[in-house]
């Protein structure tokens, strides 16, 4: 990005809990200008503002008519994802999304091509795999580390949000479950390490029609169950790696990895791909171990948003940006293919492919 450049004008759409979050680190970044937060609750969207030093709050209307923003980052409900975004994409500007892109492939097929037909960009989270722990690891692959990697897996299990969340029935609806709300990270985080996926196959099932809440405020109540709890897929990479993948609100407890990689010359334990940081190891040599290894420099901490912050100097670099709707899409592609393996029991080719996201550059900053 050239020195002279004036700030990218961002719009937050959607000013629920996650919007903290963005808005802590997109503030950090001397090329991002946050200049509006908006909700269908304006004093929501007012809370936020002042919060974070954001100059405006207004309606969803009047933030996609503000000719000051260039980006949206639409931190709304899944269901309306796509919709919001063909209407920020409308408006003229591009789009940053929270996962999913949208609840269908076609849907978020449809967003993709009407940036394109605009010359518009659409991001989309999770962007976890730019953290330190994730960089890290796509370094150790990429020098060989562990050799040519040949199969890998990785876990999700627990016992359902219903457990502690103050409102937990959304996590059960169309949209979300285990595969679409936790098991995106995982999924996200397989493809920037080891490419896209040619075929999956999967298992999945809602073992209870009806959960019980037990945390407050509405502990007692019944939740209808939408979606699958349990899925269990094979996904094989086009590049030849073949991965297991469990994603699971039916555990009382485990002790399996998050992810592991597995390779010629060695294993990567991957950490948590829900967050920035490790801790990573390496096992070259089952005598010696399992070895830490340092985390590279970089973000390690939480930093939801360096995907737009990266998003926002691809456009002014003119380059592709990493966050980007191709791998959202093909994610999500991948979590549709395994629910209709299971319905139909076969394989399913995903319809979509994506390049692999470039590794971050050495210390980058975000400026």
């Amino acid at each position: 990005m050239t020195a002279n450049r004036s700030p990218v004008g961002v719009g937050i759409l959607g000013c629920g809990v996650i919007s903290h979050a963005y808005l802590e680190r997109l503030n950090t970044f001397d090329m991002i200008h946050v200049r509006a937060c908006a909700d269908v609750i304006t004093e929501r969207a007012q809370a936020r503002a002042d919060a974070h030093g954001v100059a405006r709050a207004c309606s969803p209307d009047e933030l996609l008519a503000d000719p000051d923003i260039d980006l949206v980052v639409n931190l709304t409900i899944p269901a309306l994802h796509a919709r919001l975004a063909l209407d920020a994409l409308a408006a003229g500007k591009s789009v940053y999304s929270e996962k999913p892109l949208s609840l269908t492939r076609d849907k978020a097929a449809a967003v993709l091509a009407a940036a394109t037909d605009r010359g518009l960009r659409v991001g989309c989270a999770p962007d976890t795999f730019l953290g330190a722990g994730l960089q890290t690891c796509r370094r150790l692959i990429d020098e060989g580390v562990i050799g040519e990697p040949l199969a890998a897996s990785a876990f999700l299990m627990g016992a359902g949000p219903e457990q502690w969340h103050q409102d937990p029935a959304f996590f059960y609806q169309a949209g979300a479950g285990p595969l679409f709300d936790m098991g995106v990270y995982y999924v996200t985080a397989l493809v920037s390490l080891l490419g896209p996926v040619a075929r999956v196959s999967g298992s999945a099932r809602i073992s209870r029609a009806e959960r019980a809440i037990h945390s407050q405020p509405l502990k007692g109540q019944l939740i209808k169950v939408e979606v699958p709890t349990h899925v269990s897929a094979t996904l094989d990479f086009a590049g030849g790696p073949v991965a297991t993948l469990v994603t699971s609100f039916d555990v009382q407890g485990s002790a399996l990895p998050n992810i592991e990689i597995y390779g010629t010359e060695g294993t990567l334990s991957v950490p948590d791909p829900n967050t920035f940081g490790g801790p990573v190891r390496v096992l070259r040599n089952a005598t010696d171990g399992w070895a830490d290894v340092a985390l590279d420099p970089g973000f390690a901490e939480q930093a939801r948003g360096i995907g737009v912050a990266d998003l926002v100097l691809a456009m002014n670099e003119d380059r592709p940006h990493r966050a980007s709707g191709e791998l959202a899409l093909h994610v999500l592609d991948i979590m549709e293919s395994i629910y209709d393996a299971s319905a139909d029991g076969r394989y399913v080719t995903p319809a979509t492919t994506c390049d692999r996201p470039a590794p971050l550059p050495a210390g980058w900053a975000g400026t």
